[in-house]
């Protein structure tokens, strides 16, 4: 079975390159979500790298936008938040424009000085001395998730693991009703799927769900405000100065952020490592005789996944840019998945290996203001994870093609069929 998969894989890869390399330039769109759902993208930006690292996208269907390619350049436009702007009012930090009716402010869609009081305020969430805490509450409950996984049997992965444990980690973050719990994962696949994504049925259909979680975080909001400060976020963020008098948009924009970031890419890091062990069996046996690689694992899969294949600002003055000059106003889009691959900056770039001498070298969490406030979470969620499988198994079979998300925004997988050997 394997055979047959790779070698329709590799067909499908080869046919990516030849089109990638006979289409000229100025019919790029690289955030096109097909490239992504088919994992076909390589080529392009390979090709946006070498020839032309700063991009001008005029074909596609939701406006005009900049590519930004390598490491150094994207470096340079997510640390000058006084040029690129993130505010959700110009159009937010996806390559399509906000749409008005989800024009939710959040702080990662905020500048200055309106951005770092909100990102204090949840920010005590992620300490050295929470995190030592919340270790053992992650390592209970991934011991319990994989103590009752089946055995030779096939399963989806995605499923069974990788939601299910992010989700019970909101959950605790939120102090969420638990029962609920997937309530999150719903939410969190409404807030970034595209109209194509077969993930809801209209906007209206969606808009309504999305008005029930802003719904249900306004009532325990209320509950939280009215009881004495405790250390969950909701609790956090209704007792601080800095976000007790948000209004209902606000408050949905930041807790959809922190439900997307604290869920999306966790769990499709989570399944991307078991998929990249499958696609590197020598690397899986690396793993295995050496454990303590771990550390060096996990931020590897971080790069090697990118679970947020972008960032998208928007220029508040005329610009220049790798030889380009950026009008005010345009669309300038970070491709962290291609600054991940950069030959420049990183050593053999499209080669898993998890013993790097410079693992954290990406750009996978970003950088500047708003680098991820939670990544030492998802990678202690990670390392958590891989220590327990590997004390409990030999191996983790992929079994067939991944289903992965019609997106350009978020890399992810809705299923991974894997089975585990007794």
């Amino acid at each position: 079975m394997h055979g047959t998969i790779d070698s329709a894989q590799r067909k499908v890869q080869q046919d990516a390159r030849e089109k990638a390399y006979a289409m000229p330039l100025a019919e790029f769109h690289p955030g096109h979500p097909e490239l992504f759902r088919s994992d076909t993208l390589w080529p392009y930006f390979e090709r946006l790298r070498n020839e032309e690292p700063v991009h001008f996208c005029s074909t596609s269907p939701v406006g005009n936008y900049w590519s930004v390619t390598r490491y150094h350049d994207i470096m340079h436009v997510d640390t000058n938040a006084a040029i690129y702007s993130s505010d959700v009012k110009l159009g937010g930090i996806g390559l399509r424009d906000v749409s008005p009716d989800y024009a939710w402010p959040s702080f990662i869609a905020m500048d200055e000085p309106m951005h770092a009081p909100q990102r204090k305020t949840v920010s005590p969430m992620f300490t050295p001395k929470h995190l030592d805490k919340l270790a053992i509450l992650i390592r209970e409950r991934a011991s319990l998730i994989l103590d009752n996984l089946p055995r030779n049997e096939t399963f989806n992965w995605v499923d069974r693991v990788s939601i299910e444990l992010t989700t019970q980690m909101l959950a605790t973050l939120f102090d969420f009703p638990w029962d609920d719990r997937r309530k999150l994962t719903r939410w969190s696949d409404l807030a970034t799927a595209l109209p194509k994504s077969m993930i809801y049925d209209s906007e209206e259909q969606r808009l309504t769900e999305l008005g029930e979680c802003a719904d249900y975080f306004t009532r325990l909001w209320n509950e939280r405000l009215n009881v004495e400060p405790r250390s969950d976020l909701i609790s956090m963020m209704a007792h601080s100065d800095a976000m007790r008098y948000m209004d209902k948009d606000t408050l949905l924009g930041n807790l959809i952020l922190l439900i997307v970031g604290g869920n999306d890419t966790t769990r499709n890091t989570m399944t991307g490592s078991v998929l990249a062990l499958n696609e590197n069996p020598d690397q899986y046996d690396k793993l295995r005789r050496n454990p303590a690689l771990i550390d060096s694992f996990v931020p590897e899969v971080i790069r090697w996944q990118t679970p947020l294949a972008h960032m998208r600002r928007t220029a508040l003055v005329d610009t220049e840019l790798g030889g380009k000059t950026i009008r005010k106003g345009d669309r300038v889009v970070m491709w962290y998945i291609s600054g991940n691959r950069d030959g420049e900056v990183i050593e053999n770039p499209d080669s898993f290996i998890i013993d790097r001498a410079r693992p954290r070298q990406h750009m996978s969490f970003g950088f500047g203001i708003h680098r991820c406030v939670g990544m030492r979470l998802a990678e202690l969620q990670l390392k958590i994870v891989w220590e327990e499988i590997l004390k409990r198994f030999e191996t983790i079979e992929v079994v067939g093609e991944p289903k992965r998300v019609y997106s350009s925004f978020v890399r992810g997988y809705e299923d991974l069929p894997v089975r585990i050997p007794s």
